[in-house]
């Protein structure tokens, strides 16, 4: 019986957000957004119990919480160490796991077939309004593995989402796995699926999917053979993700002036993704473009940005730094609240990214006591 009232709260819950999401007009008001966030809060509170341990030891309870902003965020690196999850073990159908070297423990991110409709629509809605595309218009080359070579990746699963959504689309994942599990390219498949072949010629717009350490390996082969490819005008670059000692690291505007030079894709058509393995929304900085130039990062209608001091876990002035902070609606059967290890900066309702953080990483029972980062 509570299993069944579990599911029904959350259920209904998860079917009002999906038509939020797909309604034309899916802007969500502050007003509106902190009601969702409290009857969410209260309801993952009820159902998650080791949300709920965290909270009381916080003294913060559904009763005590007036505002989304007061709601207690939980710590990234507690999904490595805590099952921070409503969906029981017979309905996990996939387990979204962090990136990170195979000696490092890694979050856990749990999704049932109910979950995952939610996660895809909520990446889905967000991604097409800031990447530009329509179904069966481009070629999609990603730079990652396959999907059946990296089930617990969120970001293949996403990739492959956009391949299913762009229906005709032409795809090719060109990564594969190293023996120790790190993402390699096939440069030879990677560089006919991008038409430098007499029998491969493009016409057509691509869209290039993958993390910055990939386009780092793109790039260097393209210099080492001294080859400047032009893909079709119109063609689009999404890049997402740090470089987690897997390349050389490279200054985001270099990166992308390369982009520009070894693979003729104008500035305005590279894009950044924001993401992360805990949260079902990512963020991009494609759309909005303020006076100055400057991209900020920006999250769907559904998830709201804090960016909390390191010292005392309130906001931040605009134009300061701090610890990024996500209240994403659509983790219905996790945490909505996450509090990252990525520094940026306030730019009104968006955010620049700076980097990551310099933490210890709180484990164990210390997850405890991180009270600072919610007072």
């Amino acid at each position: 019986m509570n299993k069944h009232r579990m599911k029904n709260d959350l259920s209904s819950f998860a079917a009002r957000l999906r038509e939020l999401i797909a309604s034309r007009q899916s802007a969500i008001g502050d007003p509106q957004f902190s009601a969702l966030a409290l009857e969410l809060f209260a309801l993952q509170f009820k159902h998650n119990s080791a949300y709920r341990k965290i909270c009381e030891a916080r003294g913060r309870t559904p009763q005590a919480v007036e505002h989304w902003t007061q709601i207690p965020a939980v710590p990234a690196a507690a999904f490595k160490e805590l099952e921070l999850t409503s969906v029981a073990p017979d309905e996990r159908m996939a387990e979204f796991r962090s990136s990170g070297t195979t000696e490092q423990k890694q979050s856990r991110h749990y999704h049932s077939a109910e979950s995952l409709a939610l996660y895809e629509a909520s990446l889905w809605n967000w991604f097409k309004q800031n990447c530009g595309v329509r179904s069966a218009e481009c070629g999609l080359v990603v730079l990652t593995p396959p999907p059946e070579k990296a089930p617990n990746s969120s970001l293949v699963h996403m990739f492959e989402i956009v391949r299913q959504k762009l229906g005709g689309a032409e795809t090719a994942f060109v990564g594969s796995l190293a023996d120790d599990g790190a993402w390699t390219l096939d440069f030879t498949d990677t560089i006919a699926a991008l038409g430098h072949h007499p029998q491969s010629a493009i016409r057509n717009p691509q869209l290039l999917l993958g993390t910055a350490f990939s386009f780092v390996h793109l790039l260097d082969h393209l210099a080492e053979l001294d080859l400047r490819l032009k893909l079709p005008a119109g063609s689009r670059v999404m890049e997402t993700g740090g470089y987690k000692n897997r390349s050389r690291m490279m200054p985001k505007e270099k990166l992308h002036a390369l982009i520009t030079e070894r693979l003729g894709i104008v500035r305005e058509n590279i894009i950044c993704e924001y993401g992360m393995s805990e949260l079902s929304s990512q963020a991009y900085n494609g759309v909005r473009i303020t006076e100055c130039g400057m991209r900020n990062f920006h999250f769907p209608p559904w998830t709201r940005v804090q960016i909390v001091s390191t010292e005392t876990g309130r906001e931040v002035a605009e134009g300061e730094s701090g610890l990024i902070r996500v209240f994403d609606l659509a983790n219905i059967f996790s945490v909505a609240a996450i509090q990252t290890e990525d520094v940026g900066v306030r730019r009104g309702d968006g955010f620049e990214l700076v980097g990551r953080a310099q933490l210890s990483e709180p484990r164990g029972c210390s997850l405890m006591s991180v009270e600072s980062l919610n007072r």
